[in-house]
């Protein structure tokens, strides 16, 4: 449906060399083949990078506690076994916590007029995945999968659904392995995997190919470096050809989002915080991203302000979600500050690109 199926056991090895007294460490280098890939599943299952980490490390603790099992019963290969349990944490850490939301998915377009609402600490955020960590063969066969618009889409998904989905589609599990990851039928599997799959289609095409084509990787870097050096300028008939007209802007964690560019244009002009912005390149979730910081008024030196991702389909930008949240920068390994001299249009956009 979305993407080539992941590669079988075969291509580590790692399929029959657990045995049941296996030590720690041994243990733990051949789940470390797997870390990568279980951390973007659970993402895409749970929508949080800050709970998806915490999943992957119950999922070594719940396997080392179990790998006896593993051994006696003989009928999984270590992957799907791990996979086994990392669905059945997200699945149970989803009854407890809920889905996760984009500004869209609880309230109406913003007035630019209007006051800026505070921020809804109530709110489950979807929250962005960095590109340092993640497995090279996932960017290069499931790229789409991780990208913004899938995430948010599948977590209208109900749960098991959704697990259906990214087992079958994601990560390559026939019907039958996939029945077997969650203890019910294949024909249930098939049956679940029809419904998401129709939900799904009301919020993205049924068919990857369906959409637009995507601009190669530095396509894209290119045209955000175009829109940051618009923005810094306030250059807004730059952006108007930049950006598609109906392009969408949110601000989590605030339930504050933009329906079109002259919107966010209106809004940026009486919300801006005040004092200079520095702009640097990063990327997340496989889309090009721009870490913001801002140096206040009277301050020293720029401090993180927020991390937008953009979505660029066709050379032009169609999506930007702005997380307010400067505890994000660490998890992509952002400076946490610079110093007045350090200027974006001095050094150059991509010469500062974090990933």
């Amino acid at each position: 449906m979305y993407v080539v199926a992941w590669a079988d056991e075969k291509r580590d090895g790692t399929g029959s060399q657990l045995t049941m007294d296996a030590d720690e460490s041994t243990f733990s280098v051949l789940f470390e083949r797997h870390r990568r890939e279980l951390r973007a599943h659970c993402y895409r299952m749970v929508g949080s990078f800050e709970d998806s980490e915490d999943l992957v490390q119950d999922t070594f603790v719940r396997a080392w506690r179990a790998r006896g099992r593993f051994s006696r019963e003989g009928r999984w290969s270590f992957r799907a076994w791990l996979y086994r349990i990392a669905t059945n944490a997200c699945l149970d850490h989803v009854a407890r916590r809920g889905p996760r939301a984009l500004p869209v998915d609880v309230a109406p377009a913003a007035d630019p007029e209007a006051d800026v609402p505070p921020i809804a600490a109530d709110v489950l955020w979807l929250e962005p995945y960095p590109d340092r960590l993640v497995d090279p063969h996932e960017a290069a066969v499931a790229r789409e999968t991780l990208e913004i618009a899938f995430v948010a889409a599948i977590q209208h998904l109900p749960p098991r659904q959704r697990a259906a989905l990214i087992l079958r589609d994601v990560a390559g599990f026939s019907a039958r392995e996939t029945a077997k990851l969650l203890r019910t039928s294949v024909p249930a599997v098939n049956s679940g995997l029809q419904r998401a799959r129709d939900r799904l289609r009301e919020r993205l095409p049924s068919r990857r190919d369906e959409w637009p084509r995507s601009d190669t990787p530095a396509e894209q870097r290119e045209v955000a470096r175009r829109y940051v050096a618009a923005v810094e300028r306030r250059d807004f008939a730059a952006l108007a050809a930049l950006v598609r007209e109906d392009a969408r802007f949110s601000f989590p964690p605030r339930p504050l989002w933009y329906d079109g560019l002259e919107a966010f244009r209106r809004g940026s002009e009486k919300h801006a915080a005040p004092g200079e912005h520095l702009f640097v390149a990063a990327q997340a979730n496989l889309q090009p991203a721009v870490a913001i910081y801002l140096r206040a008024p009277g301050e020293a030196r720029y401090r993180p302000l927020a991390l937008a991702v953009l979505r660029v389909e066709q050379g032009r930008v169609v999506e930007a979600v702005d997380w307010s949240r400067p505890g994000l920068f660490g998890a992509f390994g952002l400076p946490m500050s610079f110093p007045p001299s350090h200027r974006s249009n001095k050094d150059g956009f991509n010469a500062k690109e974090v990933r």
